[in-house]
């Protein structure tokens, strides 16, 4: 047929891509495109108004939303207790089974942030995704030891890619599709009816939202798509990640516009704070320390945390914490009680807020956070815990960290990006680097970091060094030197660190900053 969806030979074979799923795509793509591209349009406008100096602030439009009582529809019971949620890549089949296994109570299972979009590592997720739901998914290692899955195991929640993306293996009407609408439509299409047999249902973490009305395009595309399968709307239930400035102006106007197929909000920590630095990225007042120094004691993220927190309970709802990015340290007890000593403070002080869970990156983190909530949290979630206690302004969400600019901070801004785009590009999107699980937001705050200081005069090492692109060039040669003793000459050269090295520097040289890395990055995958 002249207008059915066209793919590459690999999804044309692929036996997860039939004709009923390519067509159900194919709608997908055409009812909703022209909608997220108006509304990636919009979020330029946006951007022209920051670059001028403008600061977000609670919608005038929006106001009889905030002011009024109501309340988002309930959740199903597999995921009314969420203390622990563990993620990682969909497309390791020993992760995904690990995760499920690990005892925590979801599994966000990832196809955006923590996995490198080739088409191949797309297709490999979905078809454990699909595998794991019916209880089948199976992997044997090396040695021969089998892995399967538990009789009783988390619930899964998938995270699609953004709205900003596209899928390029995958066209229709010789256009790509949005990466988000093919991650989540094809997931859908294949499991939906099979996860409500199961006595569950399609679950979903929504990224990188800028607005209530990308919210809106979401919940449009949930009531289509419940149509024509044929089942019951509300079906869906869908957690937005909080993680870019414009969203927690919007936090109560997000919820609203999901009602239905609301699941709550979860602080995305480190993509809020590179959205900070990149949405004002022009504001000589918005010039941010080591990365290292902008915790979440900070007040700017002591303000967003409990803003979110506060306004899910209100609306009858979960408010899920950031990310431990710790791993256990192998043959180094003393690290490794350091580094669980800092998982667990954080973990202490998100209940203590009023958090009905949080996410880790390893199995091993899982029982000890389990503990934290357990001890603090006896019941399933503790959405009755009302912040009206708090009260958090437009000021508090926009105040900028202290501390300073470090020769130190500066080198390892610059070969944690590149280590972590060399593995992106190799098709590796969890990528463990200093005892830390990193994914693409590392490497993003870690690139506009550098860019910031080098384009800004305020850009200034606390030495009283100015950051200039030819410090950072001669930093970048010390550091991939480091990084090849450190591999080994053939690892380096067999490698992608010339295609790292190369994004790398094209990025932080250019006047006009790069809203993801993932743009041109993708133009570099095979």
């Amino acid at each position: 047929m002249k207008h059915m969806p066209t793919t590459e030979s690999r999804a044309i074979d692929c036996e997860l891509i039939t004709k009923e799923a390519a067509v159900f795509l194919g709608k997908l793509h055409r009812r909703f495109e022209g909608r997220r591209r108006q509304l990636l349009e919009f979020r330029e406008k946006r951007q022209e108004a920051f670059d001028r100096g403008h600061l977000p602030d609670f919608l005038e439009e929006t106001k009889d939303i905030r002011e009024t009582d109501w309340t988002v529809s309930p959740v199903p019971r597999d995921l009314e207790d969420r203390r622990v949620e563990i993620t990682g890549p969909a497309n390791d089949a020993k992760m995904v089974i690990n995760a499920l296994n690990s005892g925590a109570k979801v599994y966000m299972a990832d196809f955006e942030d923590a996995l490198s979009p080739t088409f191949d590592n797309l297709l490999k997720g979905q078809k454990n995704l699909y595998e794991a739901i019916r209880g089948r998914l199976t992997w044997i290692a090396e040695n021969g030891k089998r892995y399967q899955l538990n009789e009783k195991r988390g619930t899964l929640v998938v995270r699609p890619r953004g709205w900003h993306l596209v899928e390029k293996h995958f066209l229709v009407d010789d256009e790509p599709i949005s990466a988000g609408l093919f991650d989540f439509g094809l997931y859908f299409f294949l499991n939906a009816k099979t996860l409500l047999k199961n006595g569950s249902g399609p679950y979903f973490y929504l990224p990188k939202l800028e607005s209530h009305l990308e919210a809106r395009l979401w919940n449009d595309c949930f009531l289509f798509s419940e149509d024509e399968l044929g089942i019951p709307r509300g079906t869906i239930k869908a957690t937005v990640l909080i993680e870019t400035i414009p969203a927690v102006f919007e936090a109560d106007e997000i919820l609203y516009e999901l009602k239905e197929h609301s699941a709550g909000l979860n602080c995305g920590r480190w993509d809020y704070i590179f959205s900070v630095i990149k949405k004002f990225r022009c504001n000589e007042r918005f010039i941010f320390p080591d990365r290292s120094q902008v915790t979440m004691e900070a007040p700017f993220m002591r303000a967003y945390t409990n803003y979110i927190v506060k306004t899910c309970h209100h609306r009858g709802i979960h408010a899920i914490g950031g990310m431990a990015a710790q791993i256990p340290v192998k043959n180094d007890p003393e690290a490794n009680h350091v580094a669980l000593e800092k998982v667990y403070k954080d973990k202490k002080r998100e209940v203590l807020d009023g958090f009905d869970g949080s996410w880790v990156a390893h199995p091993g983190l899982v029982e000890g956070v389990m503990k934290v909530f357990d001890e603090h949290m006896p019941n399933a979630n503790q959405i009755e815990r009302q912040r009206d206690d708090l009260k958090v302004s437009a000021a508090d969400l926009l105040s900028v960290p202290e501390g300073t600019i470090t020769e130190e901070g500066l080198r390892l801004n610059i070969t944690v990006a590149i280590q972590y785009m060399e593995a992106w590009l190799s098709g590796r999107g969890a990528v463990p680097l200093y005892h830390l699980m990193e994914d693409a937001a590392t490497a993003e705050i870690s690139r506009a970091q550098v860019w910031q200081w080098i384009h800004h005069p305020a850009g200034v090492l606390e030495d009283g060094r100015k950051v200039t692109l030819a410090l950072v060039l001669e930093l970048m040669e010390e550091e991939c030197q480091k990084i090849k003793n450190d591999l080994g000459a053939d690892r380096f050269e067999t490698g992608k660190f010339s295609e790292a090295i190369g994004l790398f520097k094209t990025l932080i040289e250019k006047d006009e900053f790069t809203e993801f890395f993932t743009l041109p990055g993708y133009d570099l995958l095979e």
